[in-house]
């Protein structure tokens, strides 16, 4: 079991900087992902893996698994993979173990039927697969008297004879094996397509772009028109860029954290910039979207039950427009050729989708939709244009609804009728009855005559719901009688359109009459959040003494944090941070923190981050206000982050330079600095200016996250030599204190993998409490001083600033490739 379960063998055939595959330890047990990769190494080959123990149990299946339980298909045990594994697909280098190309050609979750250790043991293994392409009970069986033989075996089950032969593709990229190894590109022949095509060129902005909207109209059959599906669930305008996917709702809030399986998804396309419009849903078993599950996937608000629900319970986005590919805007095209691009650029199955449609025979297909019990269909103009309003190009076909109702009333005949006119119709909301209308028609006049002695039973003094103008003459009933209903809709006033009486239910209790609101309406989303809710927060020892010469206080640090927060906090967003503490103030005694301490609450967020080639550990993460003044109220005086978040551990957000001057003046320091502003002027590369808060500058340089640490610690040492160059007398490279010679050090080794630099705005534990301040350029003067800035007037200076200088650093992205051909022109 040990073996299964650890990754010793697997990290000894392979080399760290030299695979782009994953190298994480093994994680918690609980994990249920499945994945078969398609591989072309020397022979082309499937592997399939299974987590289990913190890691992916493999097997390399040569033929690929089968769908034909006759078809038993030989599987050869192979070393266990990281759990990251499942989301690795790309090129393994040549002269690297398993050298090729590796798509995912399936992955989703699997279900063990028999205990996974006993089953290993006994050489069976039997489970279920919950896949885009594989669905079913499957069975591992050993052959032989090692572990390494063994059978994949499809199992009897209703799927046999229903699953078709698999496509080629990859689930997420669309790419075949064949492709990745071979180094097709399919965005240039879609480029050059719409090239040929004279498609017009503009950027559209995914911010500003409205959805197009449909009218209302009866089923009807036309050539010029085509056919989709009405699919039940959120409408979303999809885009994606060089900084990465957004998922944006139809109201144009970002909701790309509850869904990151359709955000891993459109990453991994070979397409770099693109917006699509679709449908977000949740299929059930059948493949049919499921209203109440997605209502529910929806109502998850914490981010490790978002990450599990992906897994489980994953959505599916139905894509059925292109907007814009690359630097075309496809807006004015006709609709069959927008969806003809559309095509190309998505997977044959998978989290994303493409809408398919029928033509011209819109009355046939809205009769299987009926069959199928779908929500409607959705006709459209086979020359329409994409226009961002409600159009009569697009028509909303809906299918005649049924629902039951409680009776809360009626209206009564008029004169010389019997029975009634019409029922008074209510629903249960939120605890509450609701009034949705009424009902007239339907019923022979028999079965109206048994129900109107009915109503005679039930009358009631007062309504049991609350109604502006209630209708004259009404009589009031005590809810208890339900009724089924059809009707075409409900009216923005939440009134039933167009309904007919069909029959009583009783066999159902009237507090099951559930209203749309409160069982199908979908509203935003939820917003995801990362951390539990958040206690009262009451710093202890605020009147402490932290600075005896200057007589400042713990409880001045803390207002110092709590007033410039509002431009700290988006620096210390998803980054590892370390802590230096100091409980008595800057004369006593102080210690580093890295590991986040146990007794921490749990509305802090931690996270595991596994430094390579060290153990793991657990970090803090500074997310809002209270975080923040919790970590101060340790004794925290300095805070220092990495340079890159979480989520990209491995790519920094910029590139730093640390002038330090030791025993130079700090005149030297200044210019030092604005020599290499001239440098990366001349360069046209971006770069911020801060103090370090102790006696040099920091010197930032936006990355973008488009190159690893050890490429941003060469660009800095670029840098540094091309201003060491220029100014001899003054700068040097030099780590060691005395070769220095009074020179200014200019540190370009604050970039390697975990190296941490003094958060901007943080506080220093030196004489005058300053501040690690950004600046403009234009405020680097030769009477400028790092303790200039300070706990008593950094937060006043930033509100009369309104603006940070520095915060560019975060989102812009340096022309990298064209920079450093300036500066080796240099």
């Amino acid at each position: 079991m040990a073996k299964r379960n650890s990754l010793t063998e697997y990290e000894a055939k392979r080399q760290p900087g030299e695979t782009p595959e994953p190298f994480g330890g093994p994680r918690p047990t609980g994990g249920s992902v499945f994945v078969i990769h398609h591989h072309w190494a020397r022979q082309r080959h499937y592997d399939l893996r299974l987590e289990h123990g913190g890691v992916l149990w493999s097997w390399a299946v040569p033929k690929g698994p089968s769908v034909d339980p006759a078809d038993k298909r030989f599987a050869a045990h192979v070393e266990s993979h990281p759990v990251e594994y499942a989301r690795f697909e790309g090129l393994i280098p040549a002269g690297n173990y398993g050298a090729g190309a590796m798509i995912i050609w399936d992955r989703g979750q699997w279900v063990p039927l028999n205990d996974p250790e006993a089953g290993f043991k006994k050489g069976k293994l039997l489970f279920e697969l919950r896949g885009f392409k594989l669905h079913g009970k499957w069975t591992l069986v050993r052959i032989g008297k090692d572990d390494k033989n063994w059978l994949l075996i499809k199992e009897q089950d209703h799927w046999v004879g229903r699953i078709p032969e698999p496509p080629m593709d990859s689930v997420l990229s669309g790419l075949t094996v064949e492709q990745l190894k071979t180094g097709e590109d399919p965005s240039l022949q879609l480029r050059r397509a719409l090239g040929r095509a004279k498609t017009p060129q503009a950027p559209v902005d995914p911010k500003s772009t409205k959805p197009m909207l449909c009218q209302s109209a009866e089923p009807f059959s036309h050539p010029d028109w085509l056919y989709e599906v009405k699919y039940d669930g959120y409408r979303v305008l999809a885009s994606r860029d060089e900084r990465g996917a957004v998922l944006r709702s139809r109201s144009g809030r970002v909701i790309s954290d509850n869904f990151p399986e359709i955000v891993e998804a459109l990453e991994a396309l070979p397409h770099q910039h693109f917006l699509i419009d679709g449908e977000m849903t949740l299929p059930n078993a059948a493949g049919i979207p499921d209203f109440g599950r997605l209502q529910k996937r929806a109502q998850l608000a914490r981010a490790h039950h978002i990450q599990h629900a992906a897994l489980v319970s994953p959505a599916s986005l139905f894509v059925f427009d292109l907007l814009s590919y690359q630097r075309f805007d496809l807006r004015a095209l006709p609709l069959e050729k927008r969806k003809a691009y559309l095509r190309r650029i998505l997977p044959s199955v998978g989290p994303l989708r493409y809408a398919d449609h029928i033509d011209e025979h819109g009355e046939a297909a809205y009769a299987e939709a009926v069959r199928m019990q779908l929500e409607g269909l959705v006709a459209k103009r086979a020359s329409s244009v994409y226009a961002s309003t409600r159009s009569a190009d697009w028509l909303k076909l809906a299918i005649l609804k049924t629902d039951d109702f409680v009776v809360v009333g009626y209206l009564r005949p008029a004169r010389g009728g019997s029975a009634f006119k019409a029922l008074l119709l209510g629903q249960y909301e939120n605890s509450e009855w609701v009034y949705v209308g009424r009902v007239g028609s339907g019923l022979d006049r028999e079965p109206r005559l048994e129900l109107a002695r009915q109503l005679q039973l039930l009358h009631s003094a007062e309504p049991c719901l609350a109604m502006d103008s209630p209708p004259a003459g009404a009589r009031w009933l005590k809810p208890q009688l339900v009724c089924e209903v059809r009707f075409k809709e409900f009216t923005a006033k939440g009134l039933l359109r167009q309904p007919v009486l069909l029959r009583l239910r009783e066999d159902k209790p009237a507090q099951d009459c559930l209203h749309p609101v409160t069982r199908h309406q979908l509203g935003e989303p939820a917003r995801v959040e990362k951390t539990t809710p958040i206690p009262q927060f009451i710093p202890i020892n605020v009147n402490k003494v932290f600075w005896p010469a200057e007589s400042l206080t713990k409880g001045q640090l803390l207002r110092h944090y709590e007033g410039i927060a509002k431009w700290m906090l988006p620096y210390l967003k998803d980054r590892p941070i370390v802590l230096t503490r100091y409980p008595d103030g800057i004369e006593g005694n102080s210690f580093f923190q890295h590991e986040a301490p146990q007794y921490l609450p749990t509305w802090i967020r931690t996270e595991a981050v596994i430094k390579r080639g060290e153990v793991t550990q657990r970090y803090i993460f500074i997310e809002h206000l209270d975080s923040l003044l919790y970590i101060i109220n340790l004794g925290t005086i300095p805070i220092h982050l990495w340079n890159s978040r979480v989520q990209s551990i491995d790519h920094p957000d910029y590139c730093v330079l640390d002038i330090d001057p030791k025993s130079a003046p700090f005149t030297a320091v200044i210019q030092v600095a604005r020599e290499l502003h001239h440098i990366c002027d001349s360069c046209d590369l971006p770069h911020y200016l801060k103090t370090s808060g102790g006696t040099g500058l920091h010197i930032l340089i936006p990355l973008g996250g488009q190159i690893d640490h050890a490429q941003s610690r060469s660009l800095a040492e670029l840098l540094a030599r091309v201003c060491v160059a220029r100014l001899p007398e003054i700068a040097t490279i030099q780590r060691q204190v005395k070769m220095r010679k009074g020179r200014v050090y200019l540190d370009y080794l604050q970039n390697g993998f975990g190296k941490t630099i003094a958060a901007p705005f943080c506080v220093r534990p030196l004489a005058g409490a300053p501040v690690s301040m950004p600046l403009r350029w234009k405020d680097l003067k030769a009477s400028t001083r790092p303790a200039d800035f300070h706990i008593l007037n950094a937060a006043r200076r930033m509100r009369a600033l309104k603006v940070d200088p520095m915060a560019p650093v975060l989102t812009e992205q340096a022309n990298l490739h064209g920079a450093l051909e300036r500066l080796a022109a240099l």
